[in-house]
């Protein structure tokens, strides 16, 4: 069997790895909305003219995380997430740089040397005219189109994606989850809105209640929704069942700094431990809320196993 080209790339170490002549992109892609999608079939356009591979450039962690920390926006998806989906529009090959005081130390002309022209050997680069880099942001788009034309590579602005007059951005979709607007953040994605990760241990709680639930750690400081909601889970077999969700930190039992996801399915048996689970958001139940006590939580819980039975017999 042939030898698959190793498509992930990590590190400023492993540019070596590369292909030599490529059509590259630089961007966070958080979400992989349609906005981004947009960039990507430009992207693959110029490189299948030009029959170069094309990269895609991302950020680990996400500059304004290591700017803002605590602070920076909710992600919409975790590295690994965002990898599958980028590979997944046809990305061919993808250069995660790790976001840290070596790299952001790089002055503008600096990144252009290491990472586009000796690393990557880059022949095309779209990115957006407001695109800003260096350790002084003093790198920007017209200083790519000039060095561009010594270094041997055109540069090219991305095309503004925009819906009902609207430009879809990260941002924009954040605010949308945040409101539990699941059906208007899955238009600007192009599909529906989900959280992916291993299944884990947790204190067994729901087990005890006759509940038992699937605990998935989120690595991050706030979850781009939060509360309970009907869900569909999906293991990576495609086996799926309903289910009900809740995205919070655990306000009555233990709270946590980071915010967990909590899955009870229904209907369903089987050990789910260590393994990959992707949760579809459906329709928001109830915020999260602290109560007095356990047995309080545990009614609550049985009422919204109720809610969300109620609301799949309804979709049938």
């Amino acid at each position: 069997m042939a030898r698959q080209p190793f498509r992930f790339i990590r590190g400023l170490h492993n540019l070596d790895r590369a292909p030599k002549q490529t059509v590259v992109t630089i961007g966070s892609f958080d979400g992989v909305h349609l906005g981004h999608q947009a960039i990507i079939r430009q992207l693959k356009q110029h490189a299948h003219e030009l029959g170069l591979p094309s990269v895609a450039i991302i950020f680990e962690p996400q500059p304004h995380e290591f700017f803002s920390g605590e602070q920076a926006p909710p992600r919409l998806m975790r590295l690994r997430e965002k990898v599958v989906a980028l590979m997944a529009a046809g990305i061919d090959y993808i250069c995660c740089l790790q976001f840290n005081e070596r790299l952001r130390s790089l002055t503008a002309q600096q990144f252009i040397d290491q990472v586009l022209v000796d690393g990557l050997g880059t022949r095309f680069l779209v990115v957006g005219d407001d695109f800003r880099f260096g350790c002084d942001r003093s790198g920007d788009y017209q200083l790519l189109k000039q060095v561009g034309k010594t270094s041997d590579f055109e540069v090219q602005d991305t095309h503004t994606f925009e819906m009902d007059g609207q430009r879809v951005s990260s941002t924009r979709i954040r605010g949308e989850l945040e409101q539990a607007n699941l059906h208007q953040a899955e238009t600007l994605l192009g599909r529906p809105y989900t959280i992916a990760g291993h299944v884990g241990f947790g204190q067994q709680l729901g087990r005890q209640w006759g509940v038992p639930t699937a605990n998935v750690a989120l690595h991050r400081y706030r979850a781009p929704l939060r509360g309970v909601f009907a869900v569909e889970a999906t293991l990576a077999d495609g086996t799926s069942a309903a289910g009900v969700a809740n995205v919070g930190v655990r306000p009555t039992i233990n709270e946590q700094l980071k915010p967990i996801l909590e899955v009870h399915l229904l209907d369903f048996a089987g050990d789910l431990y260590g393994k990959i689970l992707t949760v579809r958001f459906l329709q928001k139940l109830r915020d999260e809320q602290k109560f007095e006590s356990l047995d309080a939580l545990k009614q609550q819980i049985y009422n919204d196993i109720d809610q969300a039975k109620a609301y799949f017999a309804a979709a049938e």
